[in-house]
């Protein structure tokens, strides 16, 4: 998908870009498998508990099949379509019994084309989803099981892919677009191929209204503040922060600081952490 840029004839239009949709071959989606999109905006009982969020316009979410259960059944790709709650694409899949289904575009499928998901073997291409152990080493997959039966949660975002890199005895060895080397279990499922729109990274969003469109809200800086508002706040001009590390507006650390909590069971299964972690 190439990105799009438009003469500045405006000053939102000078520094911003759009996706070229040229990839897409449907508009409307299929109503059967959108629901309305409820927001809350960052709130939970009109408290706000995430800041900067808020707005944006209104959207369906498409229902989209992680688990893709229906094994040993070819589905035919019936249509590639934009799906406003990810960067990636969507695929309509529709079955040999008639079922439709929307699955993460693999990138470079076309319609036309049939894809299985199997337990046991299938062709080796673009959009066939396999138990890791059925995969050979070194391929690149995307939609990838963390438990054996869960559906895809690794790996979904636009362009993104993950290297198989061993199969040892029950664990397969996955190195992560953020540079994580883990262990997950060989009978977890996994979709052969990247995921489409890789570009979608490149577009400059250029004005603040089309951030609010996305529902995301201004953000201001700390320093910029007075002292009782922040604790970076207050000083004479751009003096900086001024204090042993970085602080929310509540005095707890920020920037760098480890979120995931202690003692996870799955904790042995992470070999290398990912680039630019502190340790």
């Amino acid at each position: 998908m190439p990105i799009k840029v438009y003469r500045p004839v405006t000053k939102g239009r000078r520094k911003s870009s759009v996706q070229d949709f040229s990839d897409i071959t449907r508009k409307k989606p299929e109503k059967s498998l959108r629901v309305p999109r409820k927001q809350n905006s960052g709130r939970s009982k009109g408290t706000i508990t995430v800041r900067h969020k808020g707005g944006g316009t209104k959207k369906y979410t498409r229902k989209i099949d992680f688990l893709r259960e229906k094994y040993d059944i070819p589905a035919r790709i019936d249509s590639i379509e934009y799906d406003p709650n990810r960067g990636a694409r969507i695929s309509l899949l529709v079955y040999k019994d008639g079922e439709k289904r929307y699955i993460i575009a693999p990138d470079h499928l076309k319609v036309g084309e049939e894809v299985v998901s199997s337990k046991e073997t299938a062709e080796i291409s673009v959009g066939n989803r396999l138990p890791l152990e059925k995969i050979p080493i070194g391929m690149t997959v995307h939609s990838v099981e963390l438990q054996p039966g869960k559906g895809g949660q690794l790996g979904r975002g636009a362009g993104t892919g993950i290297q198989l890199m061993a199969v040892e005895g029950s664990y397969a060895t996955l190195k992560l677009p953020s540079g994580e080397t883990r262990l997950v279990s060989c009978r977890c499922m996994a979709t052969i191929g990247t995921v489409s729109n890789p570009d979608w990274r490149l577009v400059r969003w250029g004005k603040a209204g089309r951030m609010r469109h996305r529902g995301i809200r201004p953000t201001v800086r700390g320093k910029a503040m007075n002292p009782v508002d922040h604790p970076h706040g207050g000083g004479e001009a751009k003096n900086p922060i001024g204090l042993k590390y970085p602080k929310t507006p509540w005095g707890k650390h920020a920037l760098g600081v480890k979120t995931r909590r202690k003692n996870i069971a799955t904790d042995k299964l992470i070999i290398k952490r990912r680039k630019n972690r502190k340790k």
